[in-house]
């Protein structure tokens, strides 16, 4: 999956930001709050969550990992899918997610849009053991980001080739083929240049 991505905000609209990464336009479905704190041409790194679908990849962004993490655990939920995590997290924050869930504090779920009464008992039976406590959000240190990034160049190369329109089979041979590259890139305890890496991906494509 792709992990994060980092590029120029080239459009935000009222539902989703557009980031272009190396010449290709990722399109994010957001919250409003996140897309708030965007600008037009500014250079943004948002955590993403994939969701795939028999007819569909759709790509979730956040402002932060905690968010994230936070609309991955709420599917765990029965009854709970991407549209309804994102509405949850568009009206609480995930600290207020988790007091209501601990506290069983059902009224506070149901003032999300999709949420009834049997619904919010639901999600705090089920996510009451694995929600975690109010202020348990641990924020990334500068180190682990960094390798967050330098794992998630493969991930983010291969989503730009099959975008392109090449095979998933394609793709996992282009992305081996520049492993070496990327490995050049970060020996120094540098970051991997994911487009130049998927520029040269393409090269190995057009050789074949």
């Amino acid at each position: 999956m792709i992990a994060f991505v980092r590029g120029r905000v080239a459009e935000v609209t009222l539902t989703s930001a557009v980031v272009e990464v190396g010449g290709i336009g990722l399109e994010l479905n957001c919250t409003p709050t996140t897309l708030a704190e965007l600008s037009l041409g500014a250079d943004v790194t948002l955590p993403t969550s994939m969701v795939v679908r028999e007819e569909s990849l759709t790509l979730f962004g956040f402002s932060d990992a905690d968010e994230k993490a936070m609309f991955e655990t709420l599917q765990t939920a029965s009854g709970v899918g991407p549209k309804l995590a994102q509405a949850m997290l568009a009206v609480h924050s995930p600290d207020t997610l988790r007091r209501a869930v601990t506290s069983e504090d059902a009224k506070t779920l149901t003032a999300v849009p999709g949420i009834g009464q049997k619904g919010a008992q639901r999600i705090i039976l089920e996510l009451k053991d694995r929600i975690g406590a109010p202020g348990s959000a641990v924020p990334a240190t500068p180190a682990a980001r960094a390798v967050a990034a330098a794992a998630a160049w493969a991930d983010q190369v291969h989503a730009g080739l099959v975008g392109l329109g090449w095979s998933a089979k394609e793709a996992d041979r282009a992305v081996q083929a520049v492993g070496g590259e990327a490995e050049q890139q970060t020996a120094d305890g540098g970051q991997p240049d994911v487009a130049a890496l998927l520029r040269a991906a393409l090269r190995t494509l057009s050789k074949a």
